[in-house]
């Protein structure tokens, strides 16, 4: 495989709705193949007369303690004051504030508003920054919260507000944006289905409402069981930061990220995981990789018909090991009771990849692959394990 493409054979689903064309031309630059499904549409409330409401009593009356909890938020608050002209007004009424910021983008909204910050967790964790205030007491103190988003069953975050209310404190929630799945289903749908199926290498997270509102639609769909199933077993979940991965993490589902919460980070993390944890295969003398909608031979990219494909991950799933023909009729596009489609897609299959002795005929018992000495020998190990 070419060094400077290593995502070469990889499909990668991306499900942001913001800056998914940089990305993706991050991971195509490295030769990935992308699927794009947003995930989710935001809504600025520049217009809401709720926020401005809110934001008029904060001028008015600038709160001790104002908590910055997303960068994309805090930043539309600003710039909806702007649209209202009570750009300077706020700011005067933040800096009067003491501001707390959640992790290092709301912080860069923070600064790039010409205020400053006196403190944010390192986790990024808005369960860090509550300990934090209740920590120091917040007992007849008013606290202004930016909210973020909407919350689901998916987002098991506790409730800031009410627990700052709990704690005596009197809190102003400032609701600057939510967001909506989007109208057209259809594309978050297929990469639904393509993470069932694992026609994807990795999808990739930068959000938590992003993992909220795919987990929603599967479940919806009543693929939530697959999913989940391909998430823990062969589908990479990649997240920015660990806030993103928080609703995967609640699931059992294992995640990785990048060490920074950055998508130029997120690429190259990506980059780095996919063929470090591509499966190897070893078979008549040929190097063998199965991906999500392809195979690599040889270091080189097979693209394989659907039926082939489908036997592929099959056969892939137990190298070495007998697979019954009634099992891989079954794993045939639109199944069938006749078992010379097997037969038919095997022809293919071995056709395709440039190397028919690979997959093995097993009279009267079905096919599999055939495993160089070395790779038998550690196949037999692990069985014995």
């Amino acid at each position: 495989m070419n060094d400077a493409a290593p995502l070469c054979g990889f499909t990668i689903g991306i499900t942001a709705s913001r800056r998914a064309e940089e990305f993706a031309t991050l991971l195509t630059r490295r030769g990935a193949t992308v699927v794009h499904a947003p995930a989710i549409r935001i809504i600025p409330l520049a217009d809401d007369t709720e926020l401005e409401r809110v934001t008029r009593q904060i001028i008015d009356n600038p709160p001790e303690i104002v908590v910055a909890t997303t960068g994309i938020g805090f930043r539309g608050w600003m710039e909806a004051a702007d649209g209202w002209g009570e750009a300077e007004e706020l700011g005067r009424a933040l800096a009067a504030s003491r501001l707390l910021a959640r992790g290092p983008k709301a912080k860069g909204a923070i600064r790039a508003a010409d205020l400053r910050e006196e403190w944010s967790p390192a986790s990024e964790s808005s369960a860090e920054v509550l300990d934090h205030l209740l920590g120091e007491g917040v007992e007849g103190k008013r606290i202004a919260v930016q909210l973020h988003g909407a919350t689901t069953e998916w987002e098991p975050v506790a409730d800031f507000c009410e627990v700052l209310r709990c704690a005596g404190a009197d809190v102003i929630a400032v609701p600057v944006y939510r967001w909506t799945p989007l109208e057209d289903q259809a594309p978050m749908d297929r990469m639904i289905e393509l993470i069932a199926s694992g026609g994807l290498d990795a999808v990739s997270f930068t959000s938590a409402p992003a993992v909220a509102s795919l987990l929603t639609r599967a479940k919806e769909t009543g693929m939530i069981e697959m999913v989940l199933h391909s998430f823990r077993h062969r589908v990479l979940a990649a997240c920015v930061g660990p806030v993103t991965a928080g609703p995967l993490r609640e699931l059992e589902v294992p995640t990785t990220m990048p060490a920074r919460s950055r998508l130029g980070a997120l690429a190259r993390h990506i980059a780095d995981e996919l063929p470090r944890r591509a499966n190897k295969i070893h078979t008549a003398g040929h190097e063998l990789s199965i991906r999500g909608g392809c195979v690599v031979v040889d270091g080189e990219v097979r693209q394989l018909p659907p039926a082939a494909m489908s036997l592929m991950r099959t056969l892939g799933a137990r190298p070495g090991r007998v697979v019954p023909r009634d099992e891989l009729l079954a794993a045939l596009p639109g199944g069938g009771g006749d078992t010379h489609a097997v037969e038919t897609a095997v022809a293919r299959l071995r056709a395709s990849l440039g190397a028919p002795k690979a997959v093995q005929t097993v009279v009267k018992r079905g096919y599999r692959l055939a495993l160089d000495p070395v790779d038998c020998a550690d196949s037999h190990e692990e069985g014995q394990q």
